[in-house]
C-alpha cells in the first residue's frame, strides 16, 4: 500500500491556547483517490519517465475550432481545442506507431499496439479518473468529438464503467482548463505516453517576421524511456505541435 494508507497516528491533542478549534482534519483515503494514489506510486517507481516540452502557435487551430462549430457535420457535438489536440496526437502516433506500445516485464517483451485506446484524464467529484476511447485511431473527427462528449459527460455524472478505464494505451491530460501552462504528468500504468495540454493564451509571437498577438500553448509529453527513446519522443511531440500549428496537415498526413 502507498503512503496514504499508512497506520493512522494517535489523535492530536489541542495545542495550548487553541481552544476548541481543530487545527487538523483527517480524511480517510479510500475509493477512487486511494486507487489513483496507488497507481501513480506504482507508475512513478516502475517506469523510467522522461518529459519533453514544446511551445507552439495554435492560432490556426483556434480559428479552425471556431469554423468547425458552424459546420453542419459537427452540429450538436463537443468541438473544442481538446478535440484538435486528440486528433493531432492520433495523427502523430500513426506516423510513429512504435511509440504506441507496452512493456511486458514478465515476458521481457515490447508489445506494439495496433490500436489506440485514447485516455482522457477527467477530474470528478470522486477524484481523478482516466477513461479511454476505444479504437480512437479509427474514428472520424465527428465520431471522435461524439466519443469525447460522451466520455466527459459520463465521468461528470459518476457513471464511468470499470471497462472504460481499462486497456488504455496513451493519455491526454488537459491542465489548461485550470489556467495552468503545463506540467510534468505521470504515466497511467501500462501506457507508453501521456500528453499534457496547457492553457491557450494570447501572447506576443514572431509571425512572418513581425511580433503579433497569437494564440500560444505549451505541450508536455511524458513517456516510458524503456519504450520510447529521446529521438522518438521528440518526433512524436514535434508532430503534435506541427499539426496544431498548421492543421492542414490533418489532410496531408492522413
Amino acid at each position: 500500500t502507498g503512503p496514504a494508507a499508512a497506520e493512522p497516528a494517535a489523535p492530536q491533542q489541542p495545542a495550548a491556547g487553541a481552544g476548541d478549534s481543530a487545527r487538523e482534519t483527517r480524511i480517510p483515503v479510500r475509493g477512487v483517490r486511494k486507487a489513483t494514489a496507488q497507481a501513480m506510486v506504482n507508475s512513478a517507481f516502475t517506469a523510467p519517465q522522461v518529459t519533453e516540452f514544446v511551445t507552439v502557435d495554435v492560432t490556426r487551430t483556434m480559428k479552425l475550432v471556431r469554423e468547425l462549430k458552424q459546420d453542419p457535420d459537427m452540429q450538436g457535438l463537443r468541438v473544442n481545442p481538446l478535440l484538435m489536440v486528440a486528433k493531432a496526437f492520433l495523427v502523430s502516433l500513426r506516423r510513429h506507431p512504435e511509440a504506441n506500445a507496452a512493456w511486458d516485464e514478465a515476458n521481457q517483451e515490447i508489445v506494439l499496439k495496433h490500436y489506440v485506446n485514447l485516455g482522457i484524464a477527467a477530474a470528478t467529484p470522486r477524484g481523478l479518473i482516466v477513461p479511454n476511447i476505444k479504437d480512437a485511431q479509427a474514428k472520424t473527427l465527428p465520431e471522435l468529438a461524439e466519443s469525447l462528449g460522451e466520455l466527459v459527460g459520463t465521468a461528470r455524472e459518476g457513471k464511468t464503467s470499470p471497462a472504460a478505464m481499462q486497456g488504455g494505451t496513451v493519455t491526454i491530460t488537459n491542465v489548461g482548463v485550470f489556467g495552468v501552462d503545463t506540467g510534468t504528468p505521470i504515466l497511467n500504468p501500462g501506457e507508453s505516453a501521456i500528453l499534457a495540454f496547457g492553457q491557450v493564451r494570447q501572447q506576443p509571437w514572431v509571425h512572418k517576421g513581425k511580433v503579433k498577438p497569437r494564440d500560444v500553448t505549451t505541450l508536455a509529453l511524458a513517456f516510458d524511456h524503456r519504450l520510447i527513446d529521446g529521438e522518438l519522443g521528440s518526433k512524436v511531440l514535434a508532430d503534435v505541435a506541427a499539426v496544431l500549428e498548421h492543421p492542414r496537415r490533418l489532410m496531408t498526413w492522413t
